[in-house]
């Protein structure tokens, strides 16, 4: 009876490639590490650390003033922009009319439905934790929401590194492949280091949300699997 439990199990398994169980196991130590994040948070354990990083961006003597030029300072509004829900939704939009105009239906689908569930996620997590914004320095832009998760990170997360796994998908060349990975990670990066110069994120929100978008952005993969989309190379 074991031996046959034994084999069945076996079979289930060898269905399943390497690399989708790779992917199961980093989404789910995606979420298990937003949980601990959130239970840290909860319990106090992030703020030492978050205080301390948020001052460390800011003029020693003058709070009110972000390390840096003004030139810096402007960049960085322009950067924060990228994970904001203008952008996102334009970036989306494009993204899912161009594979629609190369009949990448699915890539289509799989795109348009995750941002859509990380946008979900993101307002409901913000409010059950309703985690109050850092109160040490002056905002330099206008916030109205909870604090954690971050939603500008976990925007960028979900939406640059699905869009960049859906172009990977269909793209041979290796070089091709990193260029748009690489080029989501600078922006997810960008995103949320701005998030915390602007005072208006704790790094702790701003590494709940990277968390949170890469889950998502997993989990795209694995839909996009399941779908049986063409995945050349990938």
């Amino acid at each position: 009876m074991s031996q046959t439990v034994f084999d069945t199990v076996w079979r289930f398994a060898k269905r399943f490639e390497a690399r989708v169980l790779i992917a199961l196991g980093l989404a789910s130590g995606a979420v298990l590490s937003f949980v601990e994040l959130a239970d840290d948070m909860v319990e106090g354990d992030t703020e030492a650390l978050d205080r301390r990083l948020v001052l460390a961006l800011r003029t020693p003597g003058d709070l009110n003033n972000p390390v840096g030029s003004h030139d810096l300072e402007e960049a960085v509004r322009d950067v924060t922009a990228l994970g904001g829900t203008t952008l996102i939704v334009v970036v989306t939009l494009v993204g899912i009319l161009a594979f629609a105009f190369h009949r990448r239906y699915r890539h289509a689908l799989v795109l348009g439905g995750t941002v859509l569930l990380g946008t979900l996620s993101s307002n409901l997590t913000k409010t059950l934790f309703d985690r109050p914004r850092p109160d040490l320095v002056p905002h330099e832009v206008f916030v109205y929401s909870g604090s954690f998760p971050s939603g500008h990170s976990t925007m960028a997360a979900t939406t640059y590194l699905t869009l960049a796994m859906l172009v990977s998908s269909l793209e041979p060349r290796r070089r091709t492949k990193a260029l748009a990975y690489g080029l989501a990670c600078a922006v997810l990066v960008g995103v949320g280091f701005s998030r915390v110069y602007l005072g208006v994120h704790w790094p702790s929100d701003v590494l709940a949300g990277w968390c949170l978008g890469a889950a998502w952005a997993l989990a795209a993969w694995l839909a996009l699997r399941l779908l049986h989309a063409p995945t050349r190379g990938s």
